[in-house]
């Protein structure tokens, strides 16, 4: 399984939209890894990961087509996570195509939102649900519950087929004690998890900081959510965390957790 990191940034990207903090103006001088759209990821090429305002961008700076999706997952309603726009150009008149060419999974209030959006439009639309199990080609895609936004069931994501899994996890907060019992014992092969607020905790529950993203992976190791030696990455950084990706990678060597960034691929 190939997972493809096209995006590692919270919801104002790093450099920051109108951010003049130091680690967006390290970002603009040095660019590379230190530059972040707002995240989003792909499946072997076929499974997209959340539909943010930065997509089009983030195809078009990896060579890649949308036509080539065959489903796509959201995690949440978070303008960031879900571009209702986006959606309009994969039908006509904008491309000849009668029926939206793939499946959108999603929770109850992203299809309240796609459904009011576009009412009459031919869009495969299926609601999906916490700790159940849906099948699409091959895979297996399971929703667990994170703790972010109030009143909206959010979903993290278990992709596994042919033997192999992985989670992807970003606007986790820290994981309630029913999630982390789900989780534990899967022996996932690969961690994708947010690492938002970097060193700085803000009031919202909803992300984690530098330390509880390192408690929460410790966590999901000892209690075999992971297998031994599982590959994790972080994703969802935010110029406000204070830290850079050199500096990331740094801090969070001793813990074998290495910082994503856009453009990574994930081989699993």
């Amino acid at each position: 399984m190939q997972v493809r990191l096209l995006g590692t940034g919270g919801s104002d990207g790093i450099p920051a939209f109108y951010g003049n903090d130091r680690v967006s103006a390290h970002a603009r001088k040095v660019r590379g890894k230190e530059m972040r759209t707002r995240s989003a990821a792909l499946v072997d090429g076929t499974l997209k990961i959340d539909l943010g305002p930065d997509t089009l961008c983030q195809l078009n700076a990896h060579g890649l087509e949308a036509r080539d999706w065959t489903a796509a997952f959201f995690t949440h309603s978070d303008g960031d996570h879900l571009c209702l726009s986006e959606l309009q150009y994969g039908l006509f008149p904008f491309v000849e195509c009668e029926d939206l060419e793939f499946t959108i999974y999603a929770n109850e209030t992203v299809c309240g939102l796609i459904n009011q959006r576009y009412p009459k439009w031919p869009i495969d639309l299926v609601r999906t649900y916490k700790n159940t199990t849906y099948l699409h080609e091959g895979y297996e895609i399971t929703p667990v519950e994170a703790t972010h936004t109030v009143g909206e069931e959010c979903h993290n994501l278990i992709f596994a087929k042919d033997g192999v899994s992985f989670l992807y996890g970003t606007d986790t907060g820290v994981y309630s004690e029913a999630t982390f019992e789900v989780l534990a014992g899967r022996q996932l092969d690969a961690l994708v998890i947010e690492c938002s607020d970097g060193k700085y905790k803000t009031p919202y529950v909803g992300h984690m900081d530098l330390a509880q993203c390192v408690e929460v992976v410790g966590r999901l190791r000892s209690s075999g959510a992971l297998r031994t030696g599982a590959q994790v990455v972080t994703t969802h950084h935010t110029a406000g965390g204070d830290l850079t990706h050199a500096e990331l990678e740094e801090i969070l060597r001793p813990y074998d957790i290495v910082p994503g960034f856009d453009g990574m691929v994930i081989e699993i």
